[in-house]
């Protein structure tokens, strides 16, 4: 396996909210999720076909307000859910893409290579959730501060074990066509990239602008059409 996009994350403020973006934006009801207890969280999920065994997909996630994370007081949600200034957009603005999550075959290394290049990408939290079809287990890389890193630019690291949840998932005839990452350290985005082997992802210069990702998607309903990151 080689390392590569393995989904898109659109944090909402509550997940309805987050499934009324996804009919009215994409033109398709994502299908179902689960709750992760670890971080208070829950997501619905949509897959992004590409006529491979393991295509990425599209994450709806939101801050589940009937748990209470089990991780521990004094550690973050992932993807900076707890963020003060993200909370205030989501209540603003709506969903909106803020991530991407990048599949590599071995995390443990992946982010001792970061760390050579003075990247701090977190420490490995092993996560599951049940699902109709069994126990799905993973790995994935999750700071103390939930920090997403390069203001959501940097892929947080996940590795998947036996079974990768776009096995069950329905084709949703949403296709990715192109993800490109934008951001003002541009030198040290695509230093990290090749660290990680993701080297042939598009990274634009930011010139002191404001990052962002920038995912081309091509809809049955919608056409083709582009989620961009807010600044």
């Amino acid at each position: 396996m080689t390392p590569r996009i393995d989904h898109l994350v659109v944090a909402a403020r509550t997940l309805e909210e987050g499934v009324a973006w996804c009919e009215t934006t994409l033109g398709v009801t994502p299908g179902p999720g689960g709750e992760h207890p670890f971080f208070g969280t829950h997501n619905r999920l949509l897959k992004l076909d590409d006529g491979s065994d393991k295509p990425p997909y599209l994450e709806i996630i939101a801050i589940n307000p009937d748990a209470t994370p089990t991780r521990g007081a004094g550690y973050k949600r992932w993807f900076d859910l707890d963020n003060a200034a993200l909370q205030a957009r989501l209540a603003q603005d709506g969903p909106q893409l803020v991530h991407w999550v990048a599949s590599v075959p071995d995390i443990d290394a992946a982010l001792l290579a970061l760390q050579a290049i003075g990247i701090q990408r977190g420490p490995v939290v092993s996560a599951s959730r049940e699902t109709p079809h069994g126990l799905l287990q993973w790995r994935i890389s999750v700071r103390d501060d939930g920090q997403r890193l390069f203001n959501g630019v940097l892929p947080t690291l996940i590795q998947w074990g036996s079974a990768h949840p776009t096995q069950h998932m329905p084709a949703s005839g949403i296709t990715l066509r192109q993800l490109r990452l934008r951001h003002a350290g541009a030198a040290g985005l695509r230093a990290a990239l090749q660290a990680l082997g993701l080297e042939a992802l598009s990274v634009t210069d930011g010139h002191g602008g404001p990052a962002s990702l920038s995912a081309e998607l091509d809809t049955p309903a919608r056409g083709r059409l582009t989620l961009l990151s807010p600044p």
